[in-house]
């Protein structure tokens, strides 16, 4: 009985070696001059690359702005920064699904266009048009609509497709954007008025 534990126990070793070992074990056997073989080319995605290793999908890491800053001076000449960007650090390639936009609390946003249409506003009435564009797109722009939250951007679009890593040339996109915003009685410096929500997906095949 002990024989045939330790033969059990050695064949069970051997079955846990070869499971474990990595390489091309199988072959096809060709017997004959001008004979062929047929060697399957399979696929798996691991966490480290590497043959047997943990199952795992192409991970998505792609950076966004954490402020989009605007200056208003005195006279209502806005100034927003210039070197805002999305950064594509996947492997893949990624593209901006959708934007939208929500204010703060007691902010409210409003329609975009000349400073001069919020001329006749109250001051400190806290509302602010907003306009942005991603890349090479077409600028979105909030309207009179939904005075809390409204969408920019619904679909990705011209401008809002990003390459992966590997080609630096492409793998990013500029964020161009302006905005009005009402008078204000006293002096704010770095006070929260909105966010935006830039939803960011795969540039899959559908």
């Amino acid at each position: 009985m002990k024989n045939f534990k330790k033969i059990v126990s050695l064949v069970l070793a051997v079955c846990l070696m070869a499971s474990l070992a990595i390489g091309a074990s199988a072959a096809n056997t060709v017997d004959a001059s001008g004979g062929t073989g047929t060697s399957s080319v399979t696929l798996s995605s691991t966490a480290d690359g590497s043959i047997g290793g943990d199952p795992a999908a192409t991970k998505m890491s792609v950076t966004v702005p954490t402020v989009l800053p605007i200056a208003v001076g005195t006279d209502g000449t806005v100034s927003t920064a210039t070197d805002a960007k999305i950064v594509n650090n996947s492997f893949g390639a990624v593209k901006v699904n959708s934007v939208s936009i929500e204010a703060a609390q007691n902010w409210h946003l409003t329609a975009f266009g000349d400073k001069a249409t919020l001329a006749r506003e109250k001051v400190d009435s806290n509302k602010f048009g907003f306009q942005l564009s991603v890349g090479d797109g077409v600028a979105a722009a909030t309207d009179n609509k939904d005075a809390s939250k409204q969408a920019l951007l619904t679909d990705a679009i011209e401008g809002c497709y990003m390459s992966g890593v590997g080609d630096t040339s492409a793998n990013s996109v500029g964020i161009a954007y302006d905005a009005i915003v009402t008078p204000v009685s006293e002096a704010v410096t770095n006070t929260a008025i909105a966010s935006v929500l830039f939803i960011i997906a795969w540039d899959a095949v559908q």
